[in-house]
Protein backbone atom coordinates (compact mmCIF):
# COMPACT_ATOMS: atom_id res chain seq x y z
CA UNK A 1 0.00 0.00 0.00
CA UNK A 2 1.30 3.43 -0.93
CA UNK A 3 1.04 6.23 1.59
CA UNK A 4 1.23 9.71 0.05
CA UNK A 5 4.17 11.84 1.06
CA UNK A 6 4.04 15.58 1.38
CA UNK A 7 6.64 18.15 2.23
CA UNK A 8 5.19 18.23 5.74
CA UNK A 9 5.31 14.41 6.01
CA UNK A 10 9.06 14.35 5.36
CA UNK A 11 11.33 16.78 7.09
CA UNK A 12 14.71 17.87 5.78
CA UNK A 13 16.61 15.57 8.15
CA UNK A 14 14.70 12.48 6.93
CA UNK A 15 15.38 13.48 3.34
CA UNK A 16 19.08 14.06 4.02
CA UNK A 17 19.43 10.69 5.76
CA UNK A 18 17.78 8.98 2.78
CA UNK A 19 20.10 10.73 0.29
CA UNK A 20 23.17 9.87 2.36
CA UNK A 21 22.09 6.22 2.53
CA UNK A 22 21.44 6.09 -1.23
CA UNK A 23 24.93 7.55 -1.85
CA UNK A 24 26.55 5.05 0.53
CA UNK A 25 24.86 2.09 -1.17
CA UNK A 26 26.12 3.31 -4.56
CA UNK A 27 29.63 4.07 -3.27
CA UNK A 28 29.95 0.68 -1.60
CA UNK A 29 28.49 -1.24 -4.57
CA UNK A 30 25.60 -2.54 -2.46
CA UNK A 31 23.50 -3.12 -5.56
CA UNK A 32 20.70 -5.02 -3.81
CA UNK A 33 20.12 -2.27 -1.26
CA UNK A 34 20.45 0.46 -3.91
CA UNK A 35 17.99 -1.26 -6.24
CA UNK A 36 15.46 -1.67 -3.42
CA UNK A 37 15.27 2.13 -3.08
CA UNK A 38 13.54 2.57 -6.46
CA UNK A 39 9.81 2.64 -7.20
CA UNK A 40 8.35 0.48 -9.98
CA UNK A 41 7.81 3.54 -12.22
CA UNK A 42 11.28 5.00 -11.62
CA UNK A 43 13.35 7.02 -14.08
CA UNK A 44 17.12 7.56 -13.69
CA UNK A 45 18.46 10.20 -16.07
CA UNK A 46 21.90 11.70 -16.69
CA UNK A 47 21.53 14.14 -19.61
CA UNK A 48 24.46 14.45 -21.99
CA UNK A 49 23.53 17.83 -23.39
CA UNK A 50 20.65 20.16 -22.54
CA UNK A 51 19.82 19.55 -18.87
CA UNK A 52 16.62 21.60 -19.15
CA UNK A 53 15.11 19.45 -21.89
CA UNK A 54 12.80 16.57 -21.07
CA UNK A 55 14.23 13.04 -21.11
CA UNK A 56 13.32 10.89 -24.05
CA UNK A 57 14.75 11.18 -27.53
CA UNK A 58 17.61 13.39 -26.31
CA UNK A 59 21.19 12.22 -26.02
CA UNK A 60 21.76 10.87 -22.53
CA UNK A 61 24.57 9.28 -20.58
CA UNK A 62 21.85 7.29 -18.78
CA UNK A 63 18.13 7.24 -19.39
CA UNK A 64 16.88 4.19 -17.52
CA UNK A 65 13.41 3.11 -16.54
CA UNK A 66 13.00 0.62 -13.69
CA UNK A 67 13.56 -2.38 -15.93
CA UNK A 68 16.80 -0.94 -17.32
CA UNK A 69 18.04 -0.10 -13.82
CA UNK A 70 17.58 -3.77 -12.92
CA UNK A 71 19.36 -4.91 -16.10
CA UNK A 72 22.32 -2.59 -15.44
CA UNK A 73 22.65 -3.99 -11.92
CA UNK A 74 22.46 -7.60 -13.14
CA UNK A 75 25.36 -6.84 -15.49
CA UNK A 76 27.41 -5.38 -12.64
CA UNK A 77 26.68 -8.35 -10.37
CA UNK A 78 28.17 -10.79 -12.90
CA UNK A 79 31.62 -9.29 -12.32
CA UNK A 80 32.14 -9.50 -16.09
CA UNK A 81 31.50 -5.85 -16.86
CA UNK A 82 35.02 -5.07 -18.03
CA UNK A 83 34.84 -1.34 -17.29
CA UNK A 84 34.16 -2.14 -13.62
CA UNK A 85 36.48 -5.05 -13.04
CA UNK A 86 37.71 -4.35 -10.45
CA UNK A 87 35.04 -1.89 -9.30
CA UNK A 88 35.94 1.78 -8.88
CA UNK A 89 36.54 2.99 -5.35
CA UNK A 90 33.99 5.74 -4.82
CA UNK A 91 33.17 8.37 -2.22
CA UNK A 92 30.71 11.19 -2.65
CA UNK A 93 29.75 14.20 -0.60
CA UNK A 94 26.14 15.37 -0.71
CA UNK A 95 25.42 19.00 0.22
CA UNK A 96 22.99 21.90 -0.20
CA UNK A 97 19.97 19.62 0.18
CA UNK A 98 16.74 21.48 -0.54
CA UNK A 99 13.13 20.35 -0.51
CA UNK A 100 11.62 22.00 -3.58
CA UNK A 101 8.09 20.64 -2.98
CA UNK A 102 7.09 20.69 -6.64
CA UNK A 103 7.15 17.34 -8.43
CA UNK A 104 6.87 19.21 -11.74
CA UNK A 105 10.48 20.35 -11.20
CA UNK A 106 11.48 16.77 -12.00
CA UNK A 107 9.98 15.25 -15.14
CA UNK A 108 6.34 16.23 -14.67
CA UNK A 109 5.32 12.58 -14.22
CA UNK A 110 5.06 12.52 -10.47
CA UNK A 111 2.20 11.19 -8.39
CA UNK A 112 0.24 13.21 -5.84
CA UNK A 113 2.27 13.36 -2.64
CA UNK A 114 5.67 13.10 -4.35
CA UNK A 115 8.21 15.67 -3.27
CA UNK A 116 11.08 17.03 -5.29
CA UNK A 117 14.45 17.42 -3.64
CA UNK A 118 17.71 18.77 -5.04
CA UNK A 119 21.28 18.49 -3.79
CA UNK A 120 24.82 19.18 -4.93
CA UNK A 121 27.45 16.45 -4.97
CA UNK A 122 31.15 15.90 -5.40
CA UNK A 123 32.29 12.37 -6.15
CA UNK A 124 35.83 11.01 -6.25
CA UNK A 125 36.38 7.89 -8.34
CA UNK A 126 39.66 6.02 -7.90
CA UNK A 127 40.86 3.49 -10.48
CA UNK A 128 44.19 2.17 -11.71
CA UNK A 129 44.33 5.04 -14.21
CA UNK A 130 44.12 7.57 -11.35
CA UNK A 131 41.47 9.65 -9.68
CA UNK A 132 38.59 11.41 -11.38
CA UNK A 133 36.48 14.08 -9.71
CA UNK A 134 32.83 14.45 -10.68
CA UNK A 135 30.52 17.21 -9.50
CA UNK A 136 27.01 18.32 -10.22
CA UNK A 137 23.46 18.74 -9.04
CA UNK A 138 20.96 15.95 -8.55
CA UNK A 139 17.21 16.34 -8.58
CA UNK A 140 15.21 13.59 -6.92
CA UNK A 141 11.50 12.85 -6.80
CA UNK A 142 10.80 11.00 -3.58
CA UNK A 143 7.74 9.00 -2.62
CA UNK A 144 6.74 7.21 0.57
CA UNK A 145 5.84 3.58 -0.16
CA UNK A 146 4.93 1.24 2.68
CA UNK A 147 6.24 3.84 5.13
CA UNK A 148 9.66 3.89 3.40
CA UNK A 149 11.12 6.70 1.31
CA UNK A 150 11.72 5.58 -2.27
CA UNK A 151 13.25 7.08 -5.42
CA UNK A 152 10.79 7.68 -8.23
CA UNK A 153 13.12 9.91 -10.26
CA UNK A 154 16.78 10.86 -10.22
CA UNK A 155 18.33 13.37 -12.60
CA UNK A 156 22.08 13.99 -12.39
CA UNK A 157 23.39 17.10 -14.16
CA UNK A 158 27.16 17.05 -14.25
CA UNK A 159 29.01 20.35 -14.06
CA UNK A 160 30.82 19.42 -17.29
CA UNK A 161 27.76 17.94 -19.08
CA UNK A 162 28.49 20.10 -22.14
CA UNK A 163 31.93 18.54 -22.73
CA UNK A 164 33.22 15.16 -23.82
CA UNK A 165 33.20 12.92 -20.77
CA UNK A 166 35.55 10.09 -19.82
CA UNK A 167 33.89 6.78 -19.05
CA UNK A 168 31.16 6.88 -16.46
CA UNK A 169 30.97 3.11 -16.14
CA UNK A 170 30.75 3.27 -12.35
CA UNK A 171 27.32 4.86 -12.61
CA UNK A 172 24.55 2.59 -11.56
Amino acid sequence: MTAPATATALDLRQVEQFLYREARYADEHDYDAWEALWTDDALYWVPASDPDAAPGPRMSVISDNRSRISTRLKQLRTGKRYSQSPPSNLRRIISNVEILDDADDADGAGEPGDITVAANFVLVESRERGNETWAGRTTYRLRVVDEQIRLAYKKVVLVNHDRALPTLAFLI
